[in-house]
């Protein structure tokens, strides 16, 4: 069997948009009947929620559209650029603090914003590139949180799948 396609997703606590990402593309690789080619994880920069459940409000946002989830927050270590392929950031201060921890040139090339994948990006003339972090406001921005990383994640998933099994310049 071919070696996993390994990707982390990153936002600053690791309880609402990250972990929403993970969990929805590892939704999306299973109705693909791909999974088992994927390797899906998630992280925050920071460490105030190592430990805690994904906020509920995201949860519920999540459940009411099918997706059901659960998984407890963890901080992102520069051990996990040894690990994982993609390393995709929410946001554009969570890619300079991946960058900041990054080694090498071939540990920057592996992070990635989120939005680069969302397909309403690609029409926009002047893009949106941050997922916006919905914790201190209302339940309208948990909606629209969820609808950026769905999008997000299948133009993601799209995306590898047009390469056809070749990452990073090697074969799988």
């Amino acid at each position: 069997m071919s070696a996993k396609i390994r990707i982390l997703f990153v936002c600053l606590g690791n309880i609402v948009r990250s972990p929403l990402a993970e969990n929805m593309f590892r939704h999306l690789t299973i109705q693909a009947g791909v999974g088992e080619v994927y390797e899906v994880a998630s992280a925050g920069t920071g460490d105030w929620h190592v430990g805690d459940s994904p906020d509920g409000r995201m949860r519920r946002v999540a459940a009411e559209r099918g997706l059901v989830y659960d998984g407890r927050a963890r901080q992102f270590s520069p051990k996990d650029f040894d690990h994982f392929d993609w390393i995709v950031a929410m946001d554009r201060d969570n890619r300079a603090h991946l960058f900041a921890q990054a080694r090498s040139p071939i540990d920057k090339n592996k992070i990635h914003l989120m939005r680069e994948f969302d397909p309403v990006n690609a029409s926009m003339g002047r893009p949106q590139m941050d997922v916006p972090d919905p914790y201190y406001g209302g339940l309208q921005g948990f909606e629209e949180v969820y609808d950026i990383v769905e999008r997000s994640c299948r133009g993601l998933f799209e995306e590898l799948q047009r390469r056809g099994g070749v990452l990073e310049g090697r074969a799988l």
